[in-house]
């Protein structure tokens, strides 16, 4: 597998990415958006998710297609910010045909950034549905990863978070996996008190840094960081990584589903801990079918397995494109002990 021509879930043909950033409450909004309706379905492992539109993913449910999805922070409000894009949508006479009406499929998930130092007196009307609908006016086949969009005020136990994207493309038969996520997880992504990733053994090109994996492999590797921990031991659901994973084959919802399972490997490979009570993660999974052709199950094993290590390294990237950047509310990775 080698990454796309952008190595960033763009290189999907059929989708486009646009965001916005609000710097004084240091919060944001990605927003995926579909040529067509794509085919998707949805993975939720964290104990505390925030999602909209989810129930309508599941293979057995009516809708086969969906026209965006909406990763946004802000906790539960920045869901408003599918409603932005929504609107935009049906500016565009886009969405599911209901009599005379098109009515936007357009599924979401946020993540909780309240406490990251940012001003969030934002009086009687969040902001994120006209973050959302600005986000949606922007979208292209490029975008900044880092402090940017919904990876915007993340942050993770030792670091600071970010949206990252990455992708890649199978050497048979010449099919194409993107990621794309925002970071934000209750634990950390470097082993250790080290600069090492743990998504070093799939690092693609120097992508995030060429540092390797960690060597010798410390002790303290599997020792648990945790961001707030004393809200945690209240019971607050502080934390949060969502993120899409998406191909170009022709995949039904049922193995949109199994594609957004197996991504959540990435998480498991690039976060340690991950999938935590205290976490909402969540994955979407979407097929543009623009390749034209369903993967036999021999190649839907590779496709899954590209879905993990794209993801995994779109986490990586994500962290280290915002340390490479000015403004950090955390010190750079590199220098933390």
């Amino acid at each position: 597998m080698t990454p796309g021509d952008r190595n960033l879930i763009t290189d999907i043909a059929g989708l486009k990415v646009g965001q916005a950033t609000h710097a004084r409450i240091k919060s944001g909004v990605t927003a995926i958006i579909c040529d067509e309706p794509a085919a998707a379905g949805v993975k939720v492992l964290g104990g505390a998710p925030g999602t909209r539109e989810t129930d309508l993913l599941e293979p057995h449910n009516t809708v086969e297609g969906v026209d965006a999805i909406v990763l946004a922070g802000g906790s539960a409000f920045g869901l408003d910010a599918a409603a932005g894009v929504q609107d935009w949508l049906a500016e565009q006479g886009r969405g599911f045909p209901v009599g005379p009406h098109r009515v936007p499929i357009v599924p979401a998930a946020i993540l909780f950034d309240l406490i990251n130092g940012g001003d969030k007196n934002w009086g009687d009307r969040s902001p994120y549905r006209a973050l959302g609908n600005l986000a949606a006016q922007s979208a292209g086949p490029d975008f900044a990863i880092g402090s940017h969009g919904a990876g915007a005020g993340a942050l993770t136990a030792t670091l600071k978070g970010g949206l990252g994207s990455a992708s890649a493309t199978l050497d048979r038969p010449g099919l194409t996996v993107g990621a794309l996520v925002a970071v934000n997880c209750l634990g950390a992504v470097t082993v250790g008190d080290t600069p090492h990733f743990w998504a070093a053994p799939f690092e693609q090109d120097g992508e995030f840094g060429d540092l390797g994996p960690a060597h010798p492999f410390p002790a303290d590797a599997t020792d648990l960081r945790i961001k707030f921990r004393d809200l945690v031991s209240d019971g607050a659901p502080v934390n949060t990584t969502i993120g899409v994973v998406a191909t170009d084959a022709k995949l039904t919802k049922a193995q949109c589903k199994r594609l957004a399972i197996a991504a959540h490997d990435g998480l498991a490979r690039a976060i340690w801990p991950a999938h935590t009570p205290f976490d909402g993660d969540c994955i979407f999974a979407l097929s543009t079918g623009r390749a034209d052709t369903g993967p036999d199950l021999d190649v839907f094993v590779d496709l899954c397995a590209a879905a993990a290590s794209t993801m995994a390294r779109a986490v990586a990237r994500g962290v280290y494109a915002a340390h490479e950047e000015p403004g950090d509310i955390m010190p750079p990775w590199s220098a933390r002990r």
